[in-house]
């Protein structure tokens, strides 16, 4: 938050996603105050990324339930979802309860996107009922493969506008390799991905920036927008 909030003051364009937070491990009205805040102050340039969790170990270490996870988070999720972008908020739900209360400052956007993490179909569904996009995992941490991620969001039907983050099996480099950007794009938008969770090979802030500018020309993109 401290480091969103930094560089919220000293940027215009950047978008923040934290990627991702646990849900049971808040209370929802904990999440919308503080990233409700951080929207606010950046001018509507927040993406919430968010997850069930996996460690059982972690939940015993905070004593938060385990076995409860998924119904906990699907009701974190509306409770979430009802409480970011107004001012006076209400839920009544199996877990979360809340009735006319103030949020003061609250997100800037009037559906600030929820991004649901996890690569399970279950994770999936969850993203498409209660969400507005997905981040699976790299395949090289579990995460599906191209042919399973397409086959997956075609069973799962997501909606026009649903965004599904893409991340490639290696680092790649623009300049000395171009050829594998093509090839990582190409994948890309046959696995249905919309976004690409990019990382390039780089020994400096400025060959990472002439990385990033080859990286947007070999993608058709506005490097000044992008």
């Amino acid at each position: 938050m401290a480091t969103f909030s930094y560089l919220a003051a000293c940027t215009q364009r950047l978008r923040f996603l934290p990627y991702v937070l646990v849900l049971p491990f808040y209370h929802p009205l904990e999440l919308a105050s503080r990233y409700g805040t951080l929207d606010h102050l950046s001018g509507g340039r927040l993406v919430l990324g968010l997850g069930v969790g996996n460690l059982e170990e972690e939940f015993d270490l905070l004593d938060v339930p385990f076995k409860d996870r998924g119904p906990r988070a699907d009701d974190s999720l509306k409770a979430l979802r009802a409480a970011l972008s107004n001012r006076v908020v209400s839920y009544d739900g199996p877990y979360y309860s809340f009735e006319n209360l103030v949020i003061d400052p609250h997100a800037a956007q009037e559906r600030l996107p929820l991004w649901v993490g996890g690569h399970s179909k279950r994770a999936l569904r969850r993203a498409v009922t209660l969400g507005d996009g997905w981040c699976p995992a790299p395949q090289s941490f579990r995460g599906p493969s191209p042919e399973l991620m397409r086959q997956m969001l075609d069973e799962a039907a997501p909606p026009a506008g649903f965004d599904v983050v893409f991340s490639p099996a290696s680092r790649l480099d623009p300049i000395k390799d171009p050829d594998s950007v093509t090839t990582m794009l190409d994948t890309a938008e046959k696995a249905g991905g919309t976004l690409v969770n990019l990382t390039v090979w780089h020994e400096s802030l400025a060959h990472y920036l002439e990385q990033l500018e080859a990286f947007a020309e070999l993608a058709g993109l506005d490097s000044q927008q992008g």
